[in-house]
């Protein structure tokens, strides 16, 4: 651990097994960061377990699900036998969920009420909505406030719980005096990082929703346990239009531009350039198998990946990575409890 190097904190939620658009707009990118940054900042990479709840999850399988997609981090090039990077599960540093009950008593019901996430994922749960669901932000903020992350790249669809974890850290700073880092505004946010944070593949069905984990959507979806050639299957299944010219228009051709977004993360060529070589074809056959193939390939080395980690190493890595961030998670809890009244300042 360092004391001079700013924290970059980073974690997908392992509730359910990750599917290509986890890969390609989470997990890719992520392993890009801890890549490129590991060395000049400290890299805290962690499994949100307690996060799953919020939505309904099969608690049989929660642990095991865990380590199989800690091992898919390390599969898609996760450095971690990097000093400067760690890898833990949220549930095992018990100093986050007891800052978070702390935290809970500044933050306000008008603020969680106004949470985007909350009003879309509780209007679909109904009378069954939970108050883990309602209280999600602020377990966030103290994964972020509780390791001191400066830098916590998000999607879009997290920037409402960043700007809020910053708001309640500042609220207890103003109040307390500086016990918390405060993180950079989503703005510095997008700019670290350096790339658009809102890739979002879409269903390969419904090219109007985006894909998801759910085991409602199997043809629509492609799981990174697929075998490739049914990968390539879904792919050339997927739907798309009656245009019957390659554009690239998430308004008039979703499904169309899906196929060329996906192409474009899986070659790793800029968008601009997958579109100049495609736009004005007629033949959808062709761009469908040229992204059947791409997919098929990716999933071929990802797979191959996974059964090649040392099970062993990754466990002594997060028991290692687990008594680091419990060291510094402890040292900032008694902080806030000695300022909180909860501890002797002596």
């Amino acid at each position: 651990m360092s004391d001079t190097k700013e924290v970059v904190l980073t974690g997908l939620r392992t509730n359910a097994e990750y599917h290509i658009g986890n890969y390609l707009g989470a997990i890719l990118p992520m392993m890009e960061r801890a890549n490129n940054l590991a060395g000049k900042y400290q890299i805290n990479l962690f499994a949100p377990d307690l996060h799953s709840f919020t939505t309904p999850v099969d608690h049989l399988k929660l642990y095991d699900q865990t380590i199989h997609n800690l091992k898919l981090f390390v599969a898609a090039g996760l450095p971690i036998d990097n000093p400067d990077v760690y890898i833990y599960r949220q549930s095992f540093v018990p100093a986050v969920s007891e800052l978070s009950v702390i935290l809970q008593n500044f933050a306000y019901f008008g603020e969680l009420s106004r949470m985007t996430q909350f009003k879309d994922k509780g209007s679909n749960a109904g009378n069954n909505v939970t108050g883990g669901l309602f209280t999600y932000p602020v377990l966030m903020a103290a994964d972020i406030l509780i390791y001191g992350a400066k830098w916590v790249p998000v999607g879009d669809d997290q920037t409402q719980h960043l700007e809020f974890a910053r708001d309640l850290g500042q609220r207890i700073n103003n109040k307390f005096g500086n016990l918390f880092v405060i993180p950079e505004p989503v703005t510095k946010q997008h700019d670290f990082v350096g790339k658009n944070q809102g890739t979002r593949i879409r269903s390969l069905k419904n090219p109007e929703t985006k894909m998801s984990k759910s085991v409602e959507d199997p043809a629509g979806t492609i799981q990174l346990s697929d075998k490739p050639t049914e990968a390539a299957k879904k792919v050339m299944a997927a739907t798309t239009d009656s245009v019957g010219i390659i554009n690239f228009d998430w308004q008039k051709q979703p499904g169309i531009t899906n196929l060329l977004q996906m192409l474009a993360l899986l070659t790793h060529k800029s968008q601009d350039d997958v579109n100049h070589n495609w736009q004005g074809n007629t033949s959808y056959g062709d761009l469908k198998t040229a992204v059947a193939e791409a997919v098929s390939d990716a999933l071929t080395d990802l797979q191959k990946n996974f059964y090649r980690v040392d099970d062993e190493f990754l466990q002594n890595k997060l028991l290692s990575s687990e008594k680091s961030m419990n060291e510094i998670a402890n040292k900032q809890l008694l902080k806030v409890q000695q300022a909180v009244g909860l501890r002797s300042k002596e």
